[in-house]
């Protein structure tokens, strides 16, 4: 019973274990797939047009910033519905999530 035990438990470790691993390997497929296609538009849109780039990089801060403000600022009373608010709350904390993703997993990346 027990050296049956022993096996059950070994197998459900291994098991386990490679799945971990599995997904490692993903999650880094995955991330390194991210940073290629973001490093890829910003090439392609600097060489159609650096002004526009730098300009729709502006924009895309000015819209973070904002995002950043209504998210950590304390709340005000309230106004009724802000679409600009929910949009730019949005957009930043997809791009905070985006930037902790590859964070943790693109720093793996040999590609880089």
């Amino acid at each position: 019973m027990r050296v049956e035990g022993f096996w059950k438990g070994l197998g459900e470790f291994l098991a386990d274990t490679l799945g971990e691993a599995v997904a490692e390997l993903v999650l880094t497929a995955l991330a390194c797939a991210l940073l290629a296609v973001l490093a890829g538009i910003a090439y392609l849109s600097w060489s159609f047009s650096p002004r526009g780039t730098l300009a729709g990089a502006g924009v895309f801060c000015l819209l973070l910033a904002h995002g950043a403000w209504r998210r950590y600022r304390k709340p005000a009373r309230k106004r009724g519905p802000r679409i600009l608010a929910a949009l730019t709350t949005t957009l930043f904390m997809a791009t905070t999530c985006t930037a902790a993703f590859l964070l943790l997993y693109a720093s793996g990346c040999d590609c880089v």
